[in-house]
């Protein structure tokens, strides 16, 4: 619990802005009260042990038995690195990839990086959920590349525009470490 305590601080003091009128634009195009920047947490050196630490344990609690974790570069890069050396240190180690928005345009040509092959089955992983869009994105891919997909974990849900509902619809579960109500 104390993580979580820790890590919800870190989102407070680093990623969480909030205005009395909607003046930031989403991705999606909508403006918003609230924005998270998670990339100040994800990418920090703290961030990175409590997130990996926070969703192991996630992983565990759900009996979910992944070969890897990743997901739609970047947003959630940091996030599968820092589960794979948390699983590692805990000697259940859990592959990280990475999904590209295009397969890359020289050498292999591959759409996803790391330690992933058809048919092995993987979490898919996000920072933030508003519409969905970057979750299913990575989720066709990783599916059209052959691999089973167990769940989605996200960092923070908005709880907005359906994401959770429109990634479920693609029948994969969808967890949250923390929901916008966290923090507001």
């Amino acid at each position: 619990m104390e993580y979580i305590e820790r890590l919800k601080k870190l989102i407070k003091q680093r990623s969480f802005k909030k205005t009395d009128t909607p003046s930031i634009r989403l991705s999606s195009g909508k403006m918003s009260h609230f924005y998270f920047n998670l990339k100040r947490v994800t990418y920090y050196p703290e961030g990175q042990f409590l997130i990996g630490n926070i969703i192991y344990q996630k992983i565990q609690s759900l009996n979910l038995k992944p070969k890897a974790i990743g997901g739609l570069t970047m947003g959630a890069d940091p996030i599968a690195t820092s589960i794979a050396f948390a699983s590692y240190i805990k000697n259940n180690p859990i592959q990280a990839f990475a999904v590209r928005k295009e397969p890359k345009s020289h050498g292999m040509g591959l759409q996803i990086e790391g330690c992933v092959e058809k048919d092995d089955e993987v979490i898919i992983l996000d920072d933030v959920i508003t519409t969905g869009k970057s979750t299913i994105q990575a989720i066709k891919i990783a599916r059209d590349y052959g691999l089973k997909i167990l769940a989605a974990i996200v960092l923070v849900d908005r709880l907005e525009e359906n994401g959770c509902q429109n990634i479920e619809a693609q029948g994969v579960s969808v967890h949250s470490v923390f929901t916008v109500q966290d923090f507001i």
